[in-house]
């Protein structure tokens, strides 16, 4: 079976927020613990406020089910089953400047009867004086990927719970050592 290894954690929460305070439940997770010279001084004292160690990455997350989750409780690989299904989130690889055929699938024009000079173009972008403009949101030419994505129902294949990893069927988005959110599909 082909593999994704995720180390997933430990991710600690660093603070929570509730409905009467914020107007919303979510809680900060943060990973990865660095030293607290690779950080800026607010975003320290932020830290220092919730009583936390600096992270590298911190994501906040709206909690859908409330549960008696703590600040300083940590988050790592025991919480996710064999065989559960996770939505994985991360951001895809970049591709550069593509053209419309790479980038939107456009099947680009015959090769004889009379065309020349634009076989992999866009053709026709819009009308003529009315509306004078080329409408917001046609497919042309641009820069491709670096956009987040999410892929659902993949499936867990094994927890190692001494490494913080998990092994994922299927391919998930982004680089290789990129960051993913994981969640359960309910």
């Amino acid at each position: 079976i082909p593999v994704t290894v995720i180390q997933a954690g430990p991710c600690r929460i660093i603070h929570r927020k509730t409905k009467e305070k914020h107007g919303y439940d979510a809680i900060l997770l943060g990973f990865e613990e660095v030293d607290e010279k690779k950080v800026n001084k607010p975003t320290r004292g932020n830290f220092k406020k919730h009583n936390s160690p600096v992270f590298r990455y911190v994501k906040e997350f709206r909690l859908k089910v409330y549960k008696d989750i703590e600040e300083g409780e940590v988050f790592d690989v025991n919480m996710f089953q064999e065989n559960e299904m996770l939505k994985v989130t991360g951001i895809s690889k970049g591709k550069g400047f593509a053209g419309v055929m790479k980038r939107h699938g456009f099947r680009g024009f015959k090769a004889s009867h009379g065309v020349h000079e634009s076989f992999r173009g866009p053709g026709s972008i819009g009308q003529c004086a009315t509306p004078s403009r080329v409408f917001k949101g046609k497919k042309l030419p641009g820069h491709k990927g670096v956009e987040k994505v999410s892929v659902k129902n993949l499936k867990v294949i094994k927890v190692l719970p001494e490494k913080n990893l998990l092994l994922i069927k299927g391919a998930v988005p982004g680089h290789r050592n990129g960051i993913v959110y994981l969640r359960k599909e309910l």
